[in-house]
């Protein structure tokens, strides 16, 4: 009995947390805010209920939130609830197919620098709503507007006052309490006496925003975006499900089943014409630090969720926009990674080259191409790693040890182009590997070398 307390309690915490992250990521998702709650609902609900993991909690991210924007822009809101089907379909075919441990195989790099460039894309876009102005279209008109940015006095002081307490209150006794909760409390109340002005969120109705998705919409760039969608979602939830099996000593996560639990869930939302959804860190792991034992305490905190949008929606509507954007901005900063960049970089420069070089193409360009280069970067490392080859000139002749890949063809070729002499050694008995491209110029090197009046003497071929 004494751990179905402590759920509720961890419930309790985990609806704090999770109500404005919800509302955030929605308004700043360009879609109506309800439907980040929806989305929270059927996160802690249906996917709470389902095999997989015990204690992470799933929801709407902000790490999808430029993705969502993105797909929002280009095929309008009718189509989201088509994309995020067709993501959770996919979802639920690969956790069938057994691939859920396979997600675990990308490079660390390659997640960081993608989470650092949807954080610095979130950091960008919010900074205009967080000074009361309208954000650009494109990330370079976000980044060039900055200088002759319009900045709203009321709106800046209420967007870092959120972010103040925030900060501040995690150093207090009283850090039990979401400080995300108790900043936008704070300051909505503040401006509900002081700036009766201020731009607030705008709710529409629930039974209005919700629909069945309409399927005439499907072409092969929904097709994309949905492919796109269910393999960063599976990332994030599968990756979230490692970080938090490391804080409990609980049952450990069932990957495959927690990749079909994701994909029934982004299934019902898109059924619903809801955001897109993942396991997601910071609710998981206030979930963890709240005492959460079981399953039910992601089940109640989608009850107390479905609760409130049913009975205060309301409230939603007095909170200014400036407050939900330093939420947003302060996540954006989170995901950003400053510090653990500049750590990986010191440590090896590689890996750091691979984190700047997916996150500025993410700004740069987009999601999917941002990821997509940075796993080919991450691929060509480690090939080069693992291709190391030693080429020894010897008194008898070369002596090659290790993986001759066509990564060291023009090392080896330097040094075979310099041996001059009569008779030629040259020993593969240490040669692990020797793919096609270095068997060929060895083969050739051979051929010439006889040609030329040499003998050469082939060892362990």
């Amino acid at each position: 009995m004494k751990k179905y307390w402590a759920d509720l309690g961890a419930s309790v915490v985990v609806f704090l947390v999770a109500l404005p992250l919800c509302v955030g990521v929605a308004v700043a998702s360009g879609v109506p805010a309800e439907l980040g709650i929806v989305t929270g609902v059927v996160g802690g609900i249906v996917v709470g209920l389902l095999p997989g993991s015990s204690l992470q909690v799933s929801g709407p991210a902000a790490g999808l939130t430029v993705l969502v924007a993105d797909a929002v822009s280009s095929h309008g809101i009718e189509a989201l609830g088509v994309i995020v089907l067709g993501a959770g379909a996919l979802q639920v075919l690969l956790g069938l197919a057994r691939c859920g441990r396979w997600f675990r195989a990308i490079s660390p790099s390659v997640v960081q620098g993608m989470l650092a460039g949807i954080g610095l894309v979130l950091v960008l876009g919010q900074l205009y709503p967080l000074v009361g102005a309208q954000a650009p279209g494109t990330t370079w008109e976000k980044i060039t507007g900055l200088v002759s940015l319009a900045v709203s006095p009321v709106a800046v002081a209420l967007g870092l006052l959120t972010i103040v307490i925030m900060l501040l209150w995690q150093r207090t006794p009283l850090r039990v309490v979401p400080g995300v909760l108790v900043g936008v409390v704070v300051t909505t109340a503040l401006a509900g006496v002081f700036a009766s002005s201020v731009a607030r969120i705008d709710v529409g109705e629930l039974a209005t925003d919700v629909h069945l998705p309409d399927l005439s919409l499907l072409d092969t760039g929904i097709v994309g975006t949905a492919v796109v969608f269910a393999l960063v979602a599976s990332a994030e939830s599968l990756f979230s499900a490692a970080a938090v099996d490391r804080m409990h000593d609980g049952p450990r996560t069932r990957y495959n089943r927690e990749l079909v639990a994701q994909g029934v869930g982004n299934t019902l939302c898109g059924l619903l014409g809801a955001l897109p959804m993942t396991a997601v860190i910071v609710r998981s792991s206030a979930n963890v630090q709240a005492g959460a034992r079981t399953k039910l305490s992601r089940v109640l905190h989608g009850v107390w969720l479905l609760l409130f949008v049913v009975a205060l929606p309301e409230l939603i509507a007095l909170i200014p926009v400036a407050v939900l954007a330093a939420v947003l901005v302060h996540a954006g900063w989170k995901l950003l990674g400053i510090g653990q960049v500049v750590a990986l970089w010191r440590k090896d420069r590689a890996e750091g080259a691979i984190v700047v070089l997916t996150a500025g193409l993410i700004v740069g360009t987009d999601l999917l191409t941002g990821t997509l280069v940075g796993l080919l970067a991450a691929v060509v490392k480690t090939a080069w790693d693992v291709s190391r080859l030693s080429v020894v000139v010897t008194a008898d002749g070369v002596a090659l040890k290790g993986n001759a890949t066509f990564l060291r063809l023009p090392g080896l070729l330097d040094v075979l182009d310099g041996v001059d002499r009569e008779h030629v050694r040259m020993d593969l008995s240490g040669v692990r590997h020797l793919d096609q491209a270095c068997g060929q110029a060895i083969d050739q090197w051979v051929d010439e070398s006889r040609r030329a009046g040499r003998t050469v003497e082939l060892v362990g071929r």
